[in-house]
């Protein structure tokens, strides 16, 4: 049996979760959040918790697919109650940040500044040279943090670029003499 599904969601106070046939959805003070069930794996809300049963356990595809839906449910829940923040750095002279309305604006060594279009669901802070990423759906903020850091990726040798707060970058040596 999968050992994340079978575990219950809690629901904290001001959150609600609705179960349909074929998604659950939960509303809170950050926002609303729908996520899909996958055919198999039913959900049913007993009293402040969310538990999910498998129809199969012996098929390893619906045993994961379990523990998927009970980890994107739970997901949901911290989102619309606590929210989820990347933190991007950046690093390199001339790299800078500013928000302006709902474009990043970076400055990142190019010879034209990027403007990176903030999408409906996210906030963006910039502090000092640091940039904060923030929502209600994990997997948006991620990608959002993931497509900034893409424009410019922490280079190996002098570690210039875009990079997670608690990112690590291997250091490369230079050319020698």
């Amino acid at each position: 049996m999968s050992r994340i599904g079978k575990q219950p969601v809690t629901i904290p106070a001001g959150v609600e979760v609705t179960v349909n046939a074929s998604s659950v959805t939960v509303k809170g003070a950050k926002g609303s959040l729908e996520s899909a069930l996958f055919k198999g794996v039913t959900a049913k809300v007993e009293g402040n918790e969310v538990q999910f049963e498998c129809a199969d356990l012996g098929n390893k595809k619906m045993k994961s697919f379990f523990g998927l839906a009970r980890s994107l449910v739970a997901n949901n829940v911290i989102g619309v109650s606590k929210g989820f923040e990347k933190k991007l750095e950046l690093r390199g002279v001339g790299y800078r940040a500013k928000v302006q309305g709902k474009n990043l604006d970076l400055s990142l060594g190019f010879s034209h500044p990027v403007i990176y279009a903030i999408p409906d669901g996210i906030e963006a802070k910039v502090e000092k040279s640091n940039i904060i990423i923030s929502g209600h759906d994990k997997q948006k903020v991620g990608q959002v943090a993931s497509e900034i850091r893409a424009y410019r990726p922490p280079e190996p040798y002098k570690g210039k670029g875009v990079r997670y707060a608690d990112e690590y970058v291997a250091m490369k040596e230079g050319k020698r003499a």
